[in-house]
């Protein structure tokens, strides 16, 4: 049965994956809808990896371009770890996601699973790896469509009751725990029906330092504020730093719709990011910019389908990105209740969640949202 969802998400609810912990309105118009031991895998080129960092700025902060690329190459390519791939033990596997509207010759839609884990290096080396020692707290489901112009964030709430291949029912993020990166694509491309090209493992704990390294990121605060004694008002352009804003993502319990609204303050905390980037003059200042993205790709983890001309075509593609061309929204769900072994989960809304999935298959998300985004929990300018 359905339930109040401030009773959700208790971090050691799970009967069956280990306990979990707790995890800006500059300029924005949200609704304008290594293996070690692997020789050949350390040793890539430094301009493939370096790119990598690129890409994850584009999909983070929605920014790029040609002063970072270089940045990337000259200082940071050591940084970024490989996942090496994750696509090679998953069956069954959807088509590829297509546009009816771009030209033939038009470069073709992505789609990427991010995943936040608690900890980027044993979520990316398989050696690190141990059944039910990996744990995640963020899941998001990323298209950059054929025509460039967008970018759309699905967020999926960590505890959505699904089918996990071979091991029944259980929360999305078990098949993370039971099977690593293979096991939750194959869950998740089961889930949708979408194909998903490339796979990005991110520390989010790591998205302190970045807004420590960008001077704090302005959000929009519904309610007082205490972090260590300090105390933050409510108002619209308060300023936070990476432990007040990595505190406030974390606030579930006082929220009034438990880790739905914790989910769109990650969010939230995203949009500030990129609207900080894009409005401070970060990128064009060599400092600030060496210092961000040596944070950033500190942070990441990445699957080697990613090579150095496919990074470097979606860094030009999406120089011109906006943050009010990234659209996040999370997953439709139905509300929330307990399984028969009496975990808190979410319950999803297979019937929302089908046309959607059909729209994000058909490279056609823009025109869905236009007609049916008042009825998905879209992230909004405010959140509490």
């Amino acid at each position: 049965m359905p339930e109040n969802p401030r009773d959700d998400f208790d971090d050691d609810a799970s009967a069956d994956v280990p306990s979990e912990p707790d995890e800006g309105r500059l300029d924005l118009d949200e609704d304008r809808t290594a293996d070690p031991a692997d020789e050949r895998r350390t040793n890539r080129s430094g301009a493939r990896k370096a790119l990598i960092g690129v890409l994850c700025v584009l999909l983070v902060l929605g920014v790029g371009g040609a002063s970072a690329v270089w940045l990337f190459q000259r200082s940071l390519m050591n940084n970024i770890e490989s996942l090496g791939d994750p696509f090679a033990g998953v069956t069954d596997r959807p088509v590829p996601t297509t546009s009816t509207d771009v030209p033939d010759d038009a470069a073709s839609t992505i789609n990427f699973l991010v995943l936040g884990s608690d900890s980027r290096i044993s979520a990316g080396d398989p050696t690190q790896w141990t059944y039910g020692a990996q744990r995640t707290d963020t899941i998001m489901l990323v298209q950059i469509p054929a025509d460039r112009k967008h970018v759309y964030v699905m967020s999926i709430p960590r505890d959505s009751w699904v089918p996990i291949p071979d091991h029944g029912e259980a929360k999305i993020n078990a098949a993370f725990s039971y099977g690593g990166p293979p096991l939750l694509i194959q869950t998740v491309e089961d889930l949708t029906g979408v194909r998903i090209d490339h796979f990005v493992v991110t520390d989010f704990e790591s998205f302190k330092n970045i807004t420590d390294d960008l001077g704090g990121v302005v959000l929009d605060l519904k309610e007082d504020f205490t972090v260590d004694g300090v105390t933050i008002p409510a108002g619209e352009q308060q300023t936070l730093d990476g432990a007040q804003a990595l505190k406030w993502v974390r606030e579930r319990y006082s929220l009034p719709r438990g880790d739905f609204d914790r989910v769109q303050r990650q969010q939230a905390w995203m949009r500030a990011i990129a609207a900080k980037v894009r409005n401070s003059g970060v990128l064009t200042n060599p400092v600030q910019l060496t210092s961000l993205l040596t944070t950033l790709s500190s942070s990441i983890s990445a699957d080697d389908g990613l090579t150095s001309d496919v990074l470097r075509n979606l860094a030009l593609d999406l120089r011109g990105l906006s943050t009010g061309d990234i659209t996040f929204f999370t997953a439709p769900y139905s509300g929330t209740g307990r399984s028969d072994d009496g975990q808190s989960i979410v319950l999803l809304d297979d019937a929302a969640l089908a046309p959607l999935m059909e729209a994000w298959r058909n490279d056609d998300l823009g025109a869905y949202l236009g007609a049916n985004g008042s009825t998905l929990d879209r992230l909004p300018a405010v959140v509490n």
